[in-house]
């Protein structure tokens, strides 16, 4: 779901490099083979589910933990699926049920995801743990509930899926083209897509691409071409498409780079996230594109070769997931009233604003604590000499006629995936725009731009919604408007500005869950987000910022009826890994 308004850009104010060099995230790879009998070929696998009873997710069946678990909505007709990365023949499958089990269900498998052959079905369920011998080929399985055991819904710690001739378990294919450099029938380096060559195409960074060049590029055929190193076994092609995809194109091989060989074709590609069961030999693979989706080239953030054999890099691991049981940062804001913000913490920013707000963000002049246990952030009406602001409506001078706070973590505390959650008063009237938020830390560390960094929004009010906050994600392919996100209304219409309320975000490899005062509010999940909106930028450190804006393109300026001065009061901030 989209947030409504035009959440802003909010790169933080040092002056930005005009070069963004080029940073990688990827995940471990393991080059060894599994054993061809009595492979488990589920555990890590991407899962879905026709429901969720929050916070008990469809990966949770598949983690190998049997600690944690996937549960339903309380209705008969739900369904849990893997997705097994390509074609496997099944021969077991085991259910370890939580105390809400399915007295009926169906396994069935799918080739596509969407047309489903039934390979064992039951009214008789035990619970428990249940081994199921079956035998079925296909890359999706699923369990299909039809009849509850208990008024409750359908409740997996484990659902594991074994292949007894082998299959695709975690490990068995190395991703084969990180690193490579790779060459391409054109490439655009201008301003609005810089340095996008074939290699960042094969670098694991989500946020980097490859593109045709607007000059003579932005017509059919295009291609893009992977030399692994040696000749390899190719079984699966991953193409994360920007918006200028391709709607026919070839998967093709070659041992010489010359002579090419098809392995896979289509004339209705979808864009965004295409996983590409294939097999083939050689040691190049070319994507050869001949029908454009649109108006302009073709353009891939990620071409990913899978399989055997080859020339592989190790590509760097990501962080561990986080069991949110540490604390790893800590403010409760207790200092005596008027002392600043802590300085082994916290970092002031200072000048005009981004986004057309109105503010001069000073240094601690308008952020102090104040002796109760909160630090307050306040939006003063009052100018700053020889600062420069676009005209306020109330005065029309161009000088900044508001003072405010902004404050962030960068260089002092940034991480990578985690449990934040602060509580937080906010401001409230017209024109203003309190949040709390993080930015990706290769903002300063390389100077990447927004919205290359990747944006978490955790909290954002704007003071001509009084009862709603936001919690929006921004990223390359998803951003400003477009950011992916939802609102929060308080019950009963009540306004955000009369009380304090807890804002928290649970974030890991797999996505990422807003809260409200303990209220799901939105759902991140990063399949689902790479195969319908783009990438997910969101494997790096980031560092926390906190801020009280006036003005700007989505609160619009004071007016007659704002109130000054506006305090922001935050109680504490804490994160957990």
């Amino acid at each position: 779901m989209e947030a409504r308004g035009t959440p802003r850009l909010r790169g933080a104010l040092a002056v930005m490099a005009a070069v963004a060099l080029l940073f990688t995230l990827s995940v471990a790879v393991a080059p060894e083979r599994a054993a061809a009998a009595a492979v488990l070929v589920s555990q890590g696998k991407p899962a879905t589910a026709s429901s969720t009873e929050e916070p008990f997710t469809a990966p949770s069946a598949v983690d190998g933990d049997t600690s944690t678990r996937w549960s339903s909505g309380f209705t008969d007709d739900e369904w849990i699926r893997i997705d097994l990365g390509a074609s496997t023949s099944i021969g077991q499958v085991v259910l370890t049920w939580e105390a809400a089990y399915a007295k009926g269900y169906r396994l069935e498998v799918s080739g596509n995801g969407s047309d489903w052959t039934t390979i064992h079905s039951t009214t008789t369920g035990t619970g428990g743990v249940e081994t199921v011998t079956v035998s079925g080929t296909g890359r999706y399985i699923r369990m299909h509930g039809t009849e509850r055991a208990t008024p409750w819904g359908y409740s997996l710690h484990e659902f594991q899926v074994y292949s007894t001739t082998g299959g695709t378990a975690p490990g068995d294919d190395v991703l084969l083209s990180y690193g490579k450099t790779g060459s391409a029938s054109t490439s655009q380096h201008d301003g609005t897509c810089w340095e996008c060559s074939p290699d960042k195409a094969f670098d694991r960074d989500p946020a980097s691409r490859w593109a045709t060049s607007p000059e003579g590029g932005w017509t059919d055929p295009g291609w893009i071409a992977v030399d692994l190193g040696a000749r390899a076994e190719i079984d699966r092609v991953v193409l994360q498409w920007d918006p200028a995809y391709a709607r026919a194109y070839r998967i093709e091989v070659s041992d010489n780079g010359t002579d090419w060989t098809t392995i896979h074709s289509t004339t209705t590609g979808t864009g965004f996230k295409e996983t590409l069961d294939v097999s083939g030999t050689g040691r190049h693979v070319r994507l050869y594109a001949t029908q454009r989706s649109g108006e302009y080239g073709y353009s891939l953030w990620e071409f990913q070769v899978w399989g055997t054999g080859g020339a592989p890099i190790p590509a760097p691991p990501l962080p561990a997931d986080p069991t949110y049981d540490r604390l790893v940062f800590s403010d409760e804001f207790d200092g005596p009233a008027g002392a600043a913000p802590d300085p082994a913490k916290w970092v002031p920013e200072t000048g005009t604003g981004p986004n057309n707000e109105l503010e001069y963000y000073t240094n601690n002049k308008n952020a102090a604590q104040d002796g109760n246990g909160s630090l307050v952030l306040e939006a003063r009406r009052e100018a700053t000499p020889g600062s420069a602001c676009p005209p306020d409506p109330l005065s029309g001078s161009t000088t900044c006629q508001y003072t405010s706070a902004r404050l962030n973590t960068y260089g002092k505390f940034q991480f990578t995936y985690g449990r934040v959650e602060a509580r937080i008063k906010v401001s409230g009237t017209q024109g203003l725009w309190p949040a709390f938020w993080m930015l990706g830390a290769d903002y300063f560390d390389q100077g990447r731009p927004w919205p290359y960094t990747g944006e978490i929004d955790i909290m954002e009010h704007v003071g001509k919604e009084p009862n709603t906050t936001y919690s929006t994600l921004h990223a390359p392919a998803y951003n400003g408007a477009a950011g992916y996100g939802a609102p929060y209304s308080l019950p009963g219409g009540a306004n955000f500005a009369d009380d304090f309320h807890t804002f928290a975000v649970d974030w890991n490899s797999k996505g990422m869950t807003f809260r409200v005062d303990g209220n799901v509010t939105h759902t991140v999940d990063k399949e689902q987000l790479e195969s319908t909106r783009g990438p997910w930028v969101f494997d790096h450190d980031f560092f926390l910022i906190l801020n009280n804006a006036v003005g700007g393109d989505w609160p619009g300026p004071p007016d007659a009826t704002t109130r000054f001065p506006q305090k922001m009061s935050v109680d504490y901030i804490k994160v957990w890994q």
